[in-house]
């Protein structure tokens, strides 16, 4: 369905993502995950036809997606990118029929169908009772679902999402996963997303890609990826893994990292040499 083959891209002369190669299966619910700067957005703007790739091809549907028109892609693929904005005296129901652009003929008029489908998005992403709010109005997390919906007005059968609980609370981001599992169990919309938190990687996902270093670490199902092993090669963190009994899902806390005890130990008898 989606493919990056030998895929090399990046910024400049800087060289991010490494000759990988990763398909993305239709139906899947797939999260990357990776330490800062391993790739994972740069990826996602390669998959969105936003990055041209120095090297290696990316197809969609068996076809290149640099040589399929942008409506085309627009009817297949939508994607949330990190922190988008929107002028603040937008209506929610505004910024949601944008989501029908790529449908519109030269005359860029919507019709019955257009509003219908705008109507369905709307319900899907469960804003009914904000589309004639203002966006500058709206919480954090109405604001990404405002934004699900335009995604969804698009009609597409991929969902590409970067970061989509960032600057969220824990209950704002708990609402907005829910409607992506939603959105992939009931519409069979395929997710591929990118996530820092790996818990909420191993709950919300089918499968998991590690990044590092700009290439593919491992890949598999959650309980494959978080495990003491992996997660200490990755992010050079100790963990301790545990099973939430209730969904088989597994969960870890960290137990040391990057900042050692010795060095620690060490900055703390500095410390206590100054106040002498």
């Amino acid at each position: 369905m989606l493919k990056a083959e030998d895929l090399s891209t990046g910024y400049g002369d800087n060289l991010v993502i490494k000759e990988l190669l990763l398909e993305i299966k239709e139906g899947d619910m797939v999260t990357i995950i990776g330490g800062n700067g391993s790739g994972k957005s740069t990826l996602l703007k390669s998959f969105s036809r936003n990055l041209r790739p120095l090297g290696g091809s990316i197809y969609l549907d068996g076809k290149s997606i640099f040589k399929q028109d942008t409506k085309t892609i627009a009817r297949k693929l939508a994607i949330l990118p990190q922190s988008p904005r929107v002028p603040g005296d937008f209506t929610v129901r505004d910024l949601v029929s944008y989501g029908r652009q790529p449908y519109l003929g030269w005359t860029g008029h919507m019709g019955q169908k257009d509003y219908e489908v705008i109507d369905w998005a709307v319900s899907a992403a469960r804003i009914d009772y904000l589309q004639h709010r203002l966006v500058s109005t709206l919480s954090g997390g109405e604001r990404q679902r405002a934004w699900l919906a335009l995604a969804l007005a698009q009609q597409p059968r991929i969902l590409l999402l970067d970061e989509p609980t960032t600057f969220l609370d824990i209950g704002c981001q708990f609402e907005v996963l829910e409607l992506v599992k939603s959105l992939n169990g009931r519409l069979g919309i395929t997710i591929v997303m990118v996530l820092h938190d790996i818990n909420q990687a191993a709950r919300y996902s089918k499968s998991i890609v590690v990044l590092k270093n700009g290439k593919i670490y491992m890949k598999g199902k959650p309980e494959e990826i978080v495990t003491e092993k992996v997660l200490e090669a990755v992010f050079d963190v100790k963990v301790r893994v545990f099973k939430d009994t209730d969904n088989n899902c597994p969960y870890f806390i960290p137990v040391g990292g990057r900042c050692d005890l010795k060095r620690v130990t060490d900055l703390q008898d500095k410390n206590n040499i100054l106040r002498r």
